[in-house]
């Protein structure tokens, strides 16, 4: 199958989110797009100078100690701005959990970790009702679910019955025990990890559960000169004592803010039928066994808002939907049985789903 490398929308653009004439970046993908610049706002915006400011707060304090796994920095930053949830897939060892955990330290907020087993339970996630003998009624405890940035670790280590324990909490952001139902606070983030290679005492999560993720971002290996930056950076310091350098930089409230700047990012009309025409077209791949739901398509228009205001920019362009449009859609889907049998990779489909949908100039 043919290969279509898409850059990432945040390549060869300044600090300060300016653009430069001569750098291919996503305002300049499509002649007309970079126009709406000075009328919806790029670095001289307030509002998207502040998300720069912010992004970048939080990008420092992560890079005290992961190296490289930009992407993966950036779509977590996107699902922190659009209220989504992120599956973090890769191989054991290239810091799933700890940049998980890192995001939760730069900011002001709870955080609580949860490291899922097939021993676990439902209540022990959400919280059950104890008896309370001097009152003679039911007090509900809460589980480590109640916090504002949630680490599951090894998601698919828990099997169906304690998986469904999230459903509820993950789309409606509220949990209902006894008839009661609670409000989680804002804001709440489920980050969870899983490793795709082994298999053996895992349960595969299902369509439903999936869907409640905003992206699917898959990590790979590092590169050698990432590589030997680790090791020199980890040389002396054996026990991590780096990560405790890590400070709050964001509250709660500024990222209330971000989020109310992202949903006035200008996207238009003709970038919203581009998005409805690539997830209608995986519809009807002969590849595909399911395709995309309209809750992919709603996740492709809210991340390539966010995308661009992470990156300086007022308003959306094709290369901020391509970008995105991967992670989106890459759990959301189902190949059919042949083409799994050939041993394509769902990215590669969806690449070429895009690539032959026009773009709008």
């Amino acid at each position: 199958m043919e290969e279509n490398n898409f850059t990432p929308a945040n390549e060869n653009i300044p600090a300060d989110g300016t653009h430069s004439e001569s750098a291919q970046n996503p305002g300049q993908v499509a002649g007309n797009f970079a126009a709406p610049e000075m009328m919806y706002g790029g670095a001289a915006n307030p509002g998207i100078a502040r998300i720069r400011e912010m992004v970048q707060k939080i990008r420092t304090e992560l890079h005290k100690v992961v190296v490289g796994q930009d992407e993966m920095i950036d779509l977590m930053l996107v699902g922190l701005f659009t209220n989504g949830h992120i599956l973090l897939e890769g191989v054991p060892g290239i810091a799933k959990t700890v940049s998980a955990k890192l995001l939760a330290k730069s900011i002001s907020t709870g955080f609580s970790r949860m490291q899922f087993t097939p021993d676990l339970m439902p209540t022990d996630i959400v919280g059950t009702s104890i008896f309370n003998l001097k009152t003679s009624e039911f007090n509900f405890v809460k589980g480590p679910v109640f916090s504002n940035i949630v680490l599951i670790d090894e998601i698919n280590r828990s099997p169906a019955k304690t998986q469904a324990a999230l459903f509820e909490v993950m789309e409606e952001r509220q949990v209902t025990v006894d008839g009661t139902t609670y409000k989680m606070g804002f804001p709440f983030m489920v980050l969870a990890t899983q490793n795709p290679i082994e298999q053996e005492g895992t349960y595969k999560l299902p369509e439903a559960q999936l869907d409640r993720f905003l992206f699917r971002v898959k990590l790979k290996y590092p590169s050698l000169s990432e590589e030997i930056q680790i090791l020199t950076r980890f040389r002396e310091d054996f026990s991590s004592n780096v990560i405790n350098t890590v400070n709050p930089v964001i509250s709660p409230d500024e990222i209330k803010y971000c989020q109310s700047e992202v949903e006035k990012i200008f996207i238009k009309d003709e970038l919203i039928k581009y998005i409805a025409a690539i997830v209608d077209s995986t519809r009807n791949n002969p590849e595909l066994f399911l395709g995309a739901s309209p809750r992919a398509s709603l996740s492709i228009m809210k991340s390539a808002k966010a995308l661009a205001a992470i990156n300086g920019r007022g308003f959306v362009t094709p290369d901020d939907i391509q970008y995105v449009a991967v992670p989106v859609m890459n759990h959301r889907m189902i190949l059919s049985p042949e083409v799994e049998l050939e041993g394509t990779e769902i990215e590669d489909v969806i690449k070429s789903v895009i690539k032959k949908i026009e773009v709008p100039r």
